[in-house]
């Protein structure tokens, strides 16, 4: 399958973009590019949060339009896994209970504070960052980490996206994580690079842990909250080291 399909099928999978013709690869073989679609996404908002502050914004509300691009482009995918994510994990008594609870439409009040929380991170960080790199960096760093419930566990359930993945060849999560890798040290400095890249590795390790012991494996739901929770954490951390 051409490297170009197998992309598109990324970017069409992760993104609303409009790459649909091009993407005939199967999801499995599209994995090792999730790194980069992500990329696309968080360029996408860097440049919007240029377009703001050349503008004139201020950089809080610079940074609520970037995300507000973010969402646009991706259709808020990954934050409807983090929502059901929360409202499961948090309300389900058990793990028949919480893989029913991912299934329902509704948000509860775990899954609300989840989006307003991982939001309001997000844009503080953003705000107080120097340039809108790091959205790049950050957008392909929570979705190399994604791979790392994908790779640690079993699918959760028999069907779905998350199930669809069970059989990611090892070499494509390896360029996957690669590739994810040399974003960060192509768009930040070599010392901020590690510790995004560092943070990102330890999301995706702790997210793996809290869903082996929530519901036994992982679902497409759990793989976007981990993306979230990634990015949050890596955007304040290099927020806190000055970007």
């Amino acid at each position: 399958m051409p490297i170009a399909t197998e992309l598109a099928t990324a970017v069409a999978l992760l993104t609303r973009l409009p790459v649909g013709r091009w993407a005939a690869a199967e999801p499995v073989d599209a994995v090792w590019a999730y790194p980069l679609a992500g990329a696309v996404v968080g360029a996408i908002g860097a440049a919007v949060l240029a377009g703001g502050r050349a503008a004139g914004m201020p950089s809080a509300l610079a940074a609520i339009w970037a995300l507000a691009a973010l969402l646009l482009v991706t259709g808020a995918l990954h934050e409807d896994g983090l929502a059901d994510t929360a409202d499961a994990f948090g309300g389900g008594r058990d793990r028949a209970r919480k893989l029913d609870i991912m299934r329902d439409s509704r948000i509860g009040s775990f899954g609300s504070l989840a989006l307003l929380v991982t939001t309001a991170l997000r844009i503080a960080a953003v705000a107080s960052l120097p340039s809108g790199v790091a959205l790049i960096a950050a957008g392909a760093l929570g979705r190399a980490a994604l791979l790392l419930p994908l790779l640690l566990l079993s699918p959760a359930r028999a069907d779905g996206l998350g199930a669809s993945l069970r059989r990611v060849p090892a070499g494509r999560l390896a360029l996957a994580a690669v590739l994810g890798m040399a974003v960060a040290l192509a768009t930040l400095p070599a010392g901020r690079a590690v510790v995004a890249i560092l943070a990102a590795a330890v999301t995706g390790l702790a997210m793996a842990r809290l869903a082996r012991r929530q519901i036994g494996g992982y679902t497409g739901d759990v793989l976007g909250a981990t993306s979230v929770v990634a990015e949050c954490v890596v955007l304040s951390l290099l927020s806190l080291r000055g970007g």
